[in-house]
Order: structure tokens, then sequence, then C-alpha cells
């Protein structure tokens, strides 16, 4: 039984990392790209390395929802499978 419980914790810590990974990166593409532009130009606003890279984490969050929810529908399924196996 531990070994499900581990197993369980495990994939839980994968699919956080899966449904966070596209806006991380996107948010780190972008701040990258902010970060050349603003050395390049030496323009030092704060609000211009910020802004864009929350637009651009919500847009990315927005075109990806249908695949984050169906990777949570999946895990919620087996995990409530999942639940006779752990009371015995």
């Amino acid at each position: 039984m531990e070994a499900k419980l581990i197993g369980l914790g495990v994939e839980t810590f994968k699919i956080a990392l899966y449904l966070s990974l596209p806006m991380l990166l996107a948010g780190m593409i972008a701040g990258l790209a902010i970060s050349i532009f603003q050395a390049v130009t030496q323009i030092n606003e704060s609000t211009l390395s910020f802004v864009p890279k929350i637009l651009i984490t919500i847009v990315v969050a927005i075109f990806t929802m249908p695949w984050m929810m169906n990777m949570m529908i999946e895990f919620t399924t087996r995990l409530f499978d999942m639940i006779p196996s752990f009371l015995f």
C-alpha cells in the first residue's frame, strides 16, 4: 500500500510539472527576449518586463486550457478509481 501512495505522489508531482511547464517556458522565453531588448536599447523600465510576461503567460494558459483540463480529468478519474484499493 505504501508503494501505491508513493506512486500516487510521484504521479501528482509529474502532473503538476506537466501542467505548469508551458506557462513557465513561455514566461521564461518572453523574459529572455525582453531582457535582450532592454540590454540593446538600454531601457530600464520594470513594467516593460512585467506586463508582457504576464500577458504571454495568460495567452498560453488560455490556449493550453483544454489540454490541461483533459489531463486533470484523466488524473482525477484514475484517482477516484484507486480509492477502493486504499481502503483495505
